[in-house]
């Protein structure tokens, strides 16, 4: 009896955690010189449920974490952010200049036309993770963001300690 009320309460459990579904559009990433170890990976993040993204991960990076670019007194910093709130039905773009998935200590060179997976790690108001694999097609370096923004190169990421 106690073996059928685990495996209930685990059915609603998962069936809990796949309905906060998020919507990912447009993922890429920009593209990078041979020697460059840091790029950026950009997407539009739709939610079902209220959720925070909390991590994310790539087999083409020793670190990922998630980035916000800001103006302080009218100098434009970059720093790592714990997690980006997502609410429900509201569109968040990850975008040059703004909230992005920083992925450095590159492993490779990432060309125009490869693709970058993602692992986007979501935790829910009980503090439940879910996971959502993604595939982000790569940007040439110079290449302008999907609707508008600011350029987001290299500059500044050599310097950025972590």
């Amino acid at each position: 009896m106690k073996v059928w009320t685990l495996v209930a309460s685990l059915l609603l459990s998962v069936s809990a955690s796949a309905q906060t579904v998020v919507k990912v559009d447009e993922p890429w990433v920009r593209g990078t010189v041979p020697a460059q170890k840091a790029t950026g990976a950009f997407m539009r993040l739709t939610a079902s449920a209220p959720v925070r993204l909390v991590a994310a991960e790539s087999p083409v990076a020793g670190v990922v974490e998630i980035h916000e670019m800001a103006m302080e007194k009218d100098v434009m910093k970059m720093r790592a952010v714990p997690g980006l709130d997502l609410a429900a039905g509201k569109v968040v773009e990850l975008k040059p200049g703004g909230y992005h998935v920083m992925l450095m200590d590159l492993k490779q060179q990432v060309k125009a036309g490869d693709t970058v997976p993602l692992t986007l790690v979501f935790e829910d108001a009980k503090k439940q993770r879910v996971t959502q694999q993604v595939q982000a097609s790569v940007r040439a370096m110079n290449a302008p963001a999907a609707h508008g923004g600011m350029s987001h190169g290299d500059k500044g990421h050599g310097a950025h300690k972590h």
